[in-house]
């Protein structure tokens, strides 16, 4: 007796077919932070007598700061290090030169008056200025920077698929690629030129942008 075997049904399963997009945002930020990186430097015979110095001038800065009620004010770098100078091919010790460092965060609008007011109190050195935005801002920024992506990628999926007539269905797999703070722009101490004598060291605030990348997978 012949008998007959089923032959199982073969499902023809259409591949899923997705496009891939990438979109960036930018939003843009008020940097009302100045970051100061300054100190007191100098040199003399002992190491004793410039580390006393030192100490002395330091001290009076950091409590001038204090009062000012600067942000994040730490110790950057302390060092003390031999001072040589070269006579007939030879190296002679002539002394030591000592340094101590600090940095710390001030509304910029302050900043130069608290900057001049450190060079009065004994400070000597001005490393370098930098200006930043504050931390609340730069979260409310990443947010807008990601929405704004988001839309972006939206808007690039969109335009190719109507292009070619196709409908766009879900969105398979969504990829944030991180939103990026800005870059504090760091300014030299030469910039700011400052003297104990002067009015004012005029210090302007400036914008920077916050950027974002979201990548999107999105079937049609």
């Amino acid at each position: 007796m012949a008998c007959s075997v089923a032959q199982p049904a073969i499902a023809a399963e259409k591949l899923l077919r997705t496009l891939t997009v990438t979109g960036r945002g930018t939003e843009r930020i008020p940097t009302t932070l100045t970051q100061v990186r300054l100190g007191v430097e100098a040199q003399g015979k002992t190491a004793k007598e410039v580390q006393a110095e030192v100490a002395r001038r330091a001290t009076a800065v950091v409590e001038l700061l204090k009062a000012r009620n600067v942000e994040k004010l730490e110790t950057t770098g302390i060092n003390l290090s031999p001072n040589y100078d070269y006579r007939d091919g030879k190296q002679i010790l002539v002394g030591y030169v000592a340094s101590n460092m600090v940095s710390f965060r001030i509304p910029t609008a302050k900043a130069g008056t608290i900057m001049d007011d450190a060079v009065k109190s004994g400070a000597s050195r001005i490393d370098g200025v930098s200006f930043i935005a504050t931390d609340a801002a730069i979260a409310d920024a990443q947010k807008v920077a990601l929405r704004k992506a988001t839309q972006d990628a939206q808007t690039q999926a969109n335009a190719v698929l109507s292009s070619l007539n196709l409908t766009s269905k879900e969105i398979v797999s969504i990829q944030v690629n991180g939103a990026t703070p800005p870059t504090p722009r760091l300014y030299a101490a030469d910039n700011f030129k400052l003297r104990a004598e002067a009015a004012s060291t005029p210090v302007m605030d400036s914008e920077q942008p916050v950027e974002a990348s979201v990548t999107l997978e999105i079937s049609y």
